[in-house]
């Protein structure tokens, strides 16, 4: 019994640090993103963002979805940020691009992200397929399955720059 509390607290401690570390920068908003990531020299991350699904997430909720916390984790990345560490993320951005890159508040300045160790020490994630799996998966009730590799095709926004 006392072997099995300690692992508990052990496993709820750990839970604690990771969303903790998780929520630790603030969320800046697209338009930061834009400000850099909308070059066609760099990629036109933010137009082809834009204009693809995530931006519009939350075009596709329908009715009371809008506000229902199990479609908003995954259709918003507002509704689920930590209230005091939203600094320029609107509420109409959908999954934007801090949903699956991490809160720019400590690597979008162009210092740093000049430098790919710095931004990751700074909290930016480079996004898996564990990082897609969160909302693509069978929770969904729109859900017919998730080919990453196919998926990340299209979903692809590479800086030809850096190439």
């Amino acid at each position: 019994m006392l072997v099995r509390s300690f692992l508990i607290v052990c496993f709820l401690f750990f839970v604690g640090n990771v969303v903790t570390m998780a929520q630790d920068h603030d969320f800046v908003g697209s338009k930061k993103c834009k400000m850099c990531h909308n070059k066609p020299a760099t990629g036109e991350q933010f137009k082809k963002w834009s204009e693809g699904p995530h931006a519009n997430a939350m075009a596709s909720l329908k009715g009371d979805e809008a506000n229902d916390p199990k479609c908003l984790k995954c259709h918003s990345t507002y509704a689920t940020a930590n209230p005091d560490l939203i600094a320029g993320l609107k509420a109409d951005e959908g999954v934007s691009c801090e949903s699956c890159h991490g809160a720019g508040g400590s690597y979008f300045p162009n210092a740093i992200m000049k430098d790919r160790e710095k931004s990751i020490a700074n909290g930016m994630i480079i996004p898996n397929e564990q990082t897609c799996t969160a909302c693509h998966n069978e929770e969904s009730p729109t859900f017919k399955g998730f080919n990453y590799e196919e998926y990340l095709k299209k979903m692809a926004h590479p800086n030809p720059a850096k190439q």
